[in-house]
């Protein structure tokens, strides 16, 4: 949303501005209407356009023993896979 970030590309300034004064508000009411300014803004302005999607597989059901969920820290989704097993028959 602000042109200093890590995988920013272009911006605008008086967003920049905004975003940098809201940080170093106090009041919490004056802080909030700067905040819905700025998401007001940037719906204005589309600055947002989803590109793509993370749809994961997941291994869930009677006949699953151990879906491997969870298994990795910090992953959301089933992985490793060759952790995931079936219920023998």
């Amino acid at each position: 949303m602000i042109s200093g970030g890590p995988y920013a590309s272009g911006g605008y300034p008086d967003i920049d501005d905004l975003f940098r004064s809201q940080a170093q508000e106090r009041d919490r009411k004056k802080r909030e209407a700067m905040l819905h300014q700025i998401q007001r803004l940037m719906h204005e302005r589309v600055m947002f356009a989803p590109i793509f999607e993370p749809a994961t597989l997941h291994g869930v059901g009677p006949r699953v023993e151990e879906p491997a969920i969870g298994l990795t820290p910090q992953l959301y989704f089933a992985a490793p896979y060759e952790d995931m097993r079936l219920k023998k028959p």
